[in-house]
């Protein structure tokens, strides 16, 4: 095997490539001194117990005490998590995370009986708090949000109770994380020439990139192999996920647990199923892009293998990261010279952790905190990178303005709005691209890059969103998660989505669900496909009206959960309560495959 094809260790990547976690803590040793504060805080927090009632003074100070401790677990679970990630086999981070699992355990517990003594008092008698200290006007959004979810809450000693589950059924997603990111290993992939590819996280997606089909074939062979072997393991770790879910939503009384999911972000379970069911609506246009992709490959066969590699030659070129990062600036002009300004002071600061390394968490995410966002990157040197690049701060982005417009009680956005700011920055990036080129085979180049977004992101993701949503269901139903049944249900989905006609439903891709980590996220992945759209409609309002477009769009992303999600982004123009924004997607879709057709000819 080639030397450069070897990962790196952690060590051999120079420091402007890797975050700067001092920003949050100077040494170790500092974080450890600054843990130790969970005692007082559970402590102080426990204090209020029994006093909640007594009078409005006592809810306002624990009020601005939750605040503080919000503050605080925001900046030593970021420390502990980003340096767990950057090398997942260290065992001293490993630890730093499952004490501060077990520090936010506690401080559930602590904090269990609040939201039952609130509750044990009148809207009157609530109504009469506010007027009598005005100070506590201050959270009344806050208080509203809670309100709406009075009928799941239980008594102290049941809300203490589910709190203290909390560190079992938080396992889970742990284990996965440690199979996955830790111990599995994949056989190298042999290309044409019998060159041999390390095979990771990190490097799949490029492989699956390869023009080279026995190269492809080769890692989604072997790296498909490795997630058959554990199967049964990584089926016992979701199922444990799905019954800690229930067990949860049975235990606050909810119906199911997308309506326990979903109520956290007041968002109406009505979108989840429109969403699937718009999609079903549109599959015609999935089904033609699937036989455009077969025809344009030239292959008697389309196999999942062939599902990423570019349909029009000559797109591997190398994008570096600073050619990047350059574009990038670029592309975001539109949203303003303020924005743009944060922007380049994220990438000069070293907001971000560049590139792979030996151990280290795969993918990519935005963490927001106070002291500003942090970006987990595996860069590969592609356009694939440089999307993912400025999708992960778009996520910065919306946090940071969250940040430095909103207290702290309203700076965390929900989630069902967390995608929207990322995919925004993305279409304007495609935009731009599209605009500034005049060649037929890069335009074609970056259509091909545009309709995978569409088929991953409102397609795929919504696929995902079905499998959550199946699983669940056939939990709750008393029905048992074997790897066989997670299997069958995901190959049926690969049929209805992708058409079985159109492509070979390979023995490998049933085993695709094992990977997902999203499915541990609970309920998280429709909202890739509904934030798409709302970005698609957003990106174009930016692009056809200028500053107005603009002021309504930074509103939005400063708003954090001042307002319900739908509100938000009503605000800025877009209403998710209908089919009409995925419907206006998938048109887009459409027309897309049709250009490209004309452009392949």
């Amino acid at each position: 095997m080639s030397e450069e094809k070897k990962l790196r260790e952690r060590s051999e990547i120079e420091e402007k490539y890797k975050w700067r976690l001092e920003d949050l803590f100077a040494t170790d040793e500092d974080w450890e001194k600054e843990l130790k504060k969970i005692d007082e805080y559970v402590e102080k927090i426990s204090s209020f117990k029994g006093k909640i009632a007594e009078g409005p003074e006592n809810l306002l100070a624990y009020l601005k005490l939750n605040d503080e401790i919000d503050e605080w677990a925001e900046e030593v679970a970021n420390y502990s998590s980003r340096k767990n990630d950057q090398d997942t086999r260290v065992g001293k981070y490993q630890d730093y995370h499952a004490r501060t699992m077990g520090a936010f355990v506690k401080l559930g517990s602590a904090s269990a009986f609040f939201e039952p003594e609130l509750f044990s008092l009148s809207d009157e008698k609530i109504e009469e708090y506010f007027k009598k200290v005005p100070e506590l006007e201050h959270y009344r959004r806050a208080y509203e949000r809670i309100r709406k979810n009075k009928e799941h809450v239980l008594s102290n000693e049941m809300e203490e109770l589910l709190a203290a589950a909390g560190d079992v059924t938080s396992q889970a997603y742990n284990t996965f994380g440690m199979l996955d990111n830790a111990d599995l290993k994949f056989a190298p992939a042999k290309d044409s020439k019998g060159e041999e590819h390390s095979l990771s996280h990190g490097t799949f997606v490029p492989l699956m990139h390869s023009e080279d089909r026995t190269l492809r074939k080769a890692a989604y062979e072997s790296y498909y192999a490795t997630y058959k072997q554990f199967s049964n393991t990584f089926a016992s770790i979701l199922g444990a996920q799905v019954k800690g879910l229930i067990f949860k939503a049975r235990a606050r009384k909810y119906n199911n647990t997308l309506e326990a999911s979903l109520s956290h972000t007041e968002v109406p379970v009505s979108v989840y199923y429109n969403l699937i069911e718009a999609v079903h609506n549109n599959m015609d246009k999935m089904y033609k892009y699937v036989k455009l992709r077969k025809k344009a490959l030239n292959v008697d066969e389309l196999h999942f293998y062939d599902i990423y590699t570019p349909i029009v030659g000559d797109s591997n070129k190398k994008i570096p990261y600073e050619e990047a990062v350059a574009t990038i600036l670029e592309a975001t002009k539109p949203l303003g010279e303020e924005y743009c300004k944060v922007l380049k002071h994220g990438f000069e600061d070293r907001w971000i952790d560049v590139y792979e390394n030996a151990g280290k968490r795969s993918g990519a995410y935005s963490a927001g905190t106070k002291t500003h966002p942090y970006v987990l990157m595996n860069y590969a040197d592609n356009l694939d990178s440089m999307f993912t690049l400025i999708h992960e701060m778009g996520h910065s982005m919306h946090s940071y303005l969250s940040y430095q417009n909103q207290p702290t009680c309203y700076t965390n956005y929900v989630i069902f709005v967390a995608e929207i700011a990322s995919t925004c920055n993305e279409a304007l990036l495609m935009q731009y691209l599209l605009k500034k080129t005049t060649d037929k085979k890069e335009r074609a180049v970056l259509i091909n890059y545009f309709l995978e977004q569409f088929k991953s992101t409102l397609y795929r993701q919504t696929m995902f969103a079905e499998f959550e949503l199946k699983i669940n269901e056939l939990s709750e139903r008393g029905e048992t998660m074997t790897a066989d049944t997670l299997c069958k249900i995901y190959e049926d989905l690969q049929k209805l989505y992708f058409g079985e006609e159109n492509i070979v439903i390979d023995d490998q891709i049933k085993y695709e669900w094992a990977r997902i980590p999203h499915f541990f996220y609970n309920f998280y992945v429709f909202q890739y496909a509904t934030g798409f759209s709302a970005a698609i409609a957003l990106s174009q309002k930016i692009l056809k009206e200028g500053e107005p477009a603009v002021k309504k769009y930074l509103e939005f992303l400063s708003g954090g959960c001042s307002k319900d999600p739908i509100a938000l982004l009503k605000g800025a123009g877009v209403d998710l309560t209908t089919a009409e924004p995925i419907n206006e997607a998938l048109n887009l879709f459409g027309e897309l495959i049709d250009e490209m057709d004309e452009l392949l000819k």
